[in-house]
């Protein structure tokens, strides 16, 4: 492990210690009525902005078959051909999709289903395993999840995956399946500097996982590109937030985070990073384990995003400075896509 690699839990795979979160170049899909996505995307810049992340470094991608209902893995698929050996691909199953219509249609959390949709996985990544697998259910109640470590063993056996964990919010469940999944090697969580989830980080810790950190940007608040006056359009997740975004209503952000965000810039700004690049900052000085995984749909936020590998962590001063700050103003749970 260097200043800019970290180890994916017990799996001993060395990868980035940035990700590249890839919910965003899979373009609109909807739940109902409800947006899921993050509005329309170009994917040659989609495709662009996953090799430049290549060369600057990121070697773990982490998407979905839920994101674009495949439309996702399919672009990072194209984009990663003939570089498949140089890189770490994480993708998750659980919902269940309609390409067609690009809607989620539902969960499906037996053992059948996630047979068929690690398949449906490889044929769309261009494949033939998947470095780290991930439950994409949040809530999922143990004794269910549990049913499903026998077939994800087996699969580890058939070389169809290398690692598997969960993404899930929270700390029982994480440790659940550290405790009882031998390939278990990561648990992925909402986590930033408006969102210190720390029980899930403690279970992380104590069962030697990986912590990807999904919204490690508060959702792009902590870019600083939004004010008051911002607004986001319907197709867009945070245009029609549903109740777990607590960042956004109405397609606006609400005023209490961004005067959070106010709070602490100055001082994630120091050293000369962006303010992005600050927040990233304060998860690598949160903890060895953590691995956090902002997306992105452009060459120049990837450009940004990988520009905090070079500061490396905040100082442990800097760490106390924004604790002090948001000491009383930690988050709700946010973002479990």
């Amino acid at each position: 492990m260097t200043a800019t690699t970290r180890t994916l839990g017990r799996g001993g795979l060395e990868v980035s210690a940035l990700g590249m979160g890839c919910w965003a170049i899979g373009g609109p899909f909807w739940a109902g009525d409800q947006p899921c996505g993050w509005g329309e995307v170009d994917d040659d810049e989609s495709v662009a902005t996953v090799r430049r992340a290549v060369e600057l470094g990121v070697t773990l991608f982490d998407t979905s078959d839920a994101y674009g209902t495949g439309h996702s893995e399919t672009i990072l698929g194209r984009a990663l051909a003939g570089r498949r050996d140089e890189v770490v691909i994480a993708t998750k199953w659980g919902n269940t999709i309609d390409p067609a219509t690009r809607q989620l249609t539902g969960t499906d959390p037996t053992p059948a289903y996630l047979r068929r949709a690690v398949e449906g996985s490889l044929t769309r990544l261009g494949t033939d395993r998947i470095d780290l697998y991930q439950l994409h259910l949040n809530d999922l109640p143990i004794p269910v999840a549990a049913d499903l470590l026998g077939t994800l063993e087996d699969l580890v056996e058939e070389g169809s995956i290398r690692w598997y964990g969960w993404s899930t919010d929270y700390a029982d469940r994480a440790a659940s399946w550290g405790e009882a999944g031998p390939h278990c090697t990561a648990v992925q969580h909402a986590f930033s500097v408006l969102h210190d989830a720390a029980g899930v980080l403690a279970a992380c810790e104590q069962h030697g996982l990986a912590s990807l950190n999904r919204s490690p940007l508060a959702m792009g608040l902590l870019t600083g590109k939004f004010t008051a006056s911002s607004t986001l359009g319907p197709d867009d997740v945070r245009g029609i937030a549903p109740d777990w975004l607590a960042y956004f209503r109405d397609g606006r952000p609400v005023p209490l985070w961004l005067e959070r965000v106010a709070a602490v810039r100055e001082v994630l700004r120091s050293g000369g990073r962006t303010l992005a690049q600050g927040s990233l900052a304060w998860i690598w000085a949160r903890s060895g384990a953590t691995i956090p995984i902002p997306g992105c749909r452009t060459v120049a936020q990837v450009e940004e995003n990988a520009g905090a590998l070079a500061h490396g962590p905040l100082a442990p001063a800097e760490l106390a400075e924004v604790e002090r700050l948001l000491a009383d103003l930690r988050a709700e749970p946010v973002a479990a896509m």
